[in-house]
């Protein structure tokens, strides 16, 4: 007898229809043969689902069993057709009715007892039931992940024995609904800004670059709290909206990185100089995240950017243009998001002394320039604002004082958010996204400002591109003062953002 069951693939962070064929009672030797793709997690599924079966009081057909898992081209990973393949030959062999299995998606990895385990890839899921008005049936911890996603009928079950009474309709199954509406509530921090002495000018250049979703290199002296202050950047960033939450929660719900949804919140990814391509940019033979993707709507910090190997700091910058990463390997061709703010940290030279006051540099100009040449200028073309940060004085270090908050800069840069929201509507969510329609509309100048500007990229011999970064920054600095109108210090500002382009160090 034939029995189909509805489930899913998940391919990149997107749940694909899956349709999983049983068919028993086919003449010749009895065997179980799974078809379609699959890989060894897959293959491995009949000992699982025989063991499951019996210990729930079921059994394995004692006939040839053929199971298809359809598309045929797609490649179908992991265990989590081990509840759907049982399910399938439960009915197939008339064991239970299953009348309502047509209805569901379903999804889950079975235990030797028929206990149900958490499957990757439950947002996914659960955003595929949604898009084919489906229900959804998944374990217990991975129906709570997906309950995030509205506006489904989602069902978790503890085992197999369960599932079966429930598509027989004999129980009913606890209902998932979504814990929250709209924004998600601000999550604790450890750390906070008032903790950070002195470093005005930092502070203020960290709060533009939040503001308007901007990336931002820091520029300094060892132990001038560089990396101090990178690690308090995500308590000033606004709490991701649900759509956003589901979009951080769907990636790393596929590279098995959390077991609840408490561990989730705006993504700080801060990966070591030694990280290979791969390892920033995803891959493998079956494509995964990789840290770009990781610090979707977060940040990513690279501390110590020119000691990264070149070729992985050249891969970044398309992503930081588009915002997604397309990786095509011979197994697949996915698409990873990866939206996220670049904040990275570098000395001034080798030694990292040049420009202290009361220490001398020991490097010649040759390795200067040899240090600071393991940065493309292309890169740099990509990063907003290049920030000058200066020792700390004793003074500022002993002052007993506490440092403005991290909840006080975080009003205003919520303020400038709304701002941009309300002005950008669906075009947008933040000035660094803008693009060059957007430029022309939002970014006018007046005649001083437009001399201005046109004075800085010829003594600076900027890019186009960094024309178009100084308008985004400067337009996020006037909406930081609610100002309708780009004027000339909010200009000098934003190009005062630009030291590395001026040579300062």
């Amino acid at each position: 007898m034939l029995t189909r069951v509805h489930s899913g693939a998940v391919v990149g962070v997107e749940g694909l229809p899956l349709l999983i064929e049983v068919n028993t009672g086919l003449p010749g030797e009895p065997r179980f043969i799974t078809v379609g793709l699959p890989d060894a997690a897959v293959k491995e599924s009949q000992d699982r689902v025989s063991s499951a079966l019996m210990n729930n009081g079921f059994s394995m057909p004692k006939t040839r069993t053929v199971v298809n898992l359809s598309p045929g081209n797609l490649r179908k990973e992991g265990p989590i057709y081990d509840l759907p393949i049982a399910l399938g030959v439960i009915k197939s062999t008339g064991q239970a009715p299953l009348s309502r299995l047509e209805d569901f998606i379903i999804a889950g990895e079975l235990s030797l007892s028929g206990e149900l385990l958490p499957v990757v890839g439950a947002i996914a899921l659960a955003m595929q039931a949604r898009k084919y008005k489906k229900k959804l049936i998944l374990p217990k911890i991975s129906a709570k992940m997906a309950s995030f996603v509205s506006d489904i009928e989602l069902f978790s079950a503890d085992n197999l024995s369960e599932v079966v009474r429930f598509l027989s309709q004999e129980i009913a199954l606890p209902r998932m609904d979504s814990p929250i509406a709209g924004d998600l509530s601000p999550g604790h921090f450890d750390v906070d800004f008032s903790e950070v002495k002195g470093q005005k000018a930092l502070r203020r250049a960290v709060e533009v670059a939040v503001a308007g979703g901007h990336n931002l290199l820091m520029v300094g002296t060892p132990g001038s709290g560089k990396s101090m202050i990178a690690k308090r950047i995500p308590t000033i960033m606004p709490t991701p909206t649900l759509e956003e939450f589901l979009e951080i929660l769907s990636i790393y719900s596929i590279c098995h990185s959390i077991q609840s949804v408490e561990d989730v919140r705006r993504p700080f990814r801060a990966p070591h100089h030694t990280i290979s391509d791969v390892g920033l940019l995803g891959g493998g033979s079956y494509p995964v995240p990789g840290e770009i993707s990781l610090a979707h709507n977060g940040v990513l910090f690279l501390d110590e950017l020119p000691e990264f190997h070149r070729s992985t700091l050249e891969v970044l910058r398309q992503p930081l243009e588009d915002g997604i990463i397309a990786i095509s390997r011979s197994a697949a061709k996915v698409q990873f998001p990866c939206s996220f703010m670049l904040i990275a940290a570098m000395n001034p030279c080798p030694c990292g002394f040049l420009g202290d006051p009361k220490r001398n540099c020991l490097c010649s100009p040759g390795q200067i320039q040899r240090y600071r040449s393991r940065i493309s200028g292309p890169l740099l073309d990509r990063i907003d604002l290049h920030v000058d940060v200066r020792p700390i004085d004793i003074s500022e270090l002993r002052h007993r004082e506490p440092a403005e908050s991290s909840a006080a800069i975080r009003e205003r840069v919520l303020g400038a958010r709304g701002i941009q929201k309300l002005r950008n509507r669906e075009a947008c969510a933040t000035n660094a996204r803008m693009g060059h329609r957007d430029l022309l509309q939002f970014c006018q100048l007046n005649a001083p400002c437009e001399r201005l500007l046109a004075a800085a990229i010829g003594t600076l011999g900027l890019s186009a591109r960094a024309h178009d970064r100084i308008l985004k920054v400067a337009r996020t600095i006037a909406d930081l003062e609610s100002a309708e109108n780009i004027t000339e210090n909010h200009l000098l500002e934003a190009i005062h953002y630009r030291s590395m382009d001026r040579k300062l160090f």
